[in-house]
């Protein structure tokens, strides 16, 4: 069956501002959130930018009047905690930010670019709150910042239509085994974001009991127990869209359990790491939330290239067009 856009191109690139705006209101709204500017790049000595699943190579380039190497953030989830310290943000409100990064490894395909653009949000939470019961709470608001979305979209938009349930499914990564023991873990969200329709898909790191986690998580950012991923059921692709990473971050017990576990004590004596075990650090919460993903799901676009301008090979722009799908 021949792919036919909703939108025309000069209409989806109006959507896509349109959806942006709303979002980040929303979001900001649901949170107690303030938008602040972000680095393009850190230095890699700081600590400070991601390493992901620890296979993925930063992109370095070297700054001439300063003599060193600098590295384009893969995500901002540990500068937004020291953001946070130095901007003087109190309990309860945070910050968010438009995120640009550029994942050189990434295996390119309808839902994965070279370009990632996110916004990356953190906030200050108290000891008590690390806890699951919080999580679930934060997951929910976001939900329902997503779900305004989808109304806004739909009133102004009537063409483009999203069957999200009324609330967000939790299910752990020990349930999801449980339940799909024979399928492998994309097969398992899969299954579970079709049959709920959005699921958050908690406790991503520590191993399963075949020994593996059920994906990689760096180790010194988010607390393995109380972490997850929103999934969104994406009928126009048939498979679990992934549309936000997020989690309780660590303090400095889980910081040296996680570290321990991956074999990377090393990373103790880095300036982050340093803050964290030293308290000077605020106890937060935080993720990414993918712009381009949603704005991919709103639109009911077949190709993320359909809503963000990235590198495809010409084979993959041949191949598209013959579907009837025109990267921009």
């Amino acid at each position: 069956m021949q792919y036919e856009p909703t939108l025309s191109l000069l209409d989806t690139e109006i959507a896509i501002k349109y959806i942006k705006d709303t979002f980040e209101r929303e979001l900001a709204k649901a949170l107690k959130l303030t938008r602040v500017s972000a680095p393009l790049f850190v230095q890699p000595e700081t600590g400070l930018n991601d390493n992901l699943n620890g296979y993925e190579r930063a992109v370095r380039f070297d700054v001439l009047s300063l003599g060193k190497e600098v590295e384009i953030v893969q995500s901002l989830a540990k500068w937004k905690r020291m953001a946070l310290a130095k901007y003087g943000f109190s309990e309860n409100t945070g910050l968010y930010t438009d995120m640009n990064a550029i994942r050189r490894d990434e295996d390119l395909d309808a839902i994965h670019s070279v370009y990632v653009d996110q916004w990356d949000w953190e906030k200050i939470i108290r000891k008590e709150d690390r806890k699951l019961s919080y999580l679930k709470k934060t997951v929910k608001s976001i939900y329902k910042a997503i779900l305004k979305v989808s109304k806004a979209v739909n009133t102004k938009y009537p063409q483009l239509k999203h069957d999200l349930p009324s609330e967000i499914t939790f299910v752990s990564t020990k349930r999801l085994e449980a339940e799909y023991p024979n399928l492998t873990r994309k097969q398992r969200e899969t299954e579970i974001a079709k049959k709920y329709g959005a699921v958050f898909v908690y406790q991503i790191g520590w191993p399963l009991s075949d020994g593996k986690p059920h994906d990689g998580r760096a180790a010194d950012y988010d607390d393995w127990k109380l972490n997850g991923d929103v999934l969104l059921w994406y009928d126009v692709l048939g498979i679990a869209l992934e549309v936000s990473s997020m989690g309780i971050r660590v303090d400095e017990k889980s910081l040296v359990k996680q570290l321990k576990k991956k074999k990377e004590l090393s990373k103790l004596d880095n300036p982050y790491c340093k803050s964290i075990l030293d308290g000077s650090l605020p106890l937060t919460i935080g993720g990414g939330i993918g712009q381009s993903r949603l704005c991919m799901f709103f639109l009911n676009k077949a190709h993320i290239g359909e809503v963000q301008s990235s590198v495809w090979s010409d084979e993959c722009i041949k191949e598209n067009e013959k579907k009837g799908i025109h990267l921009l």
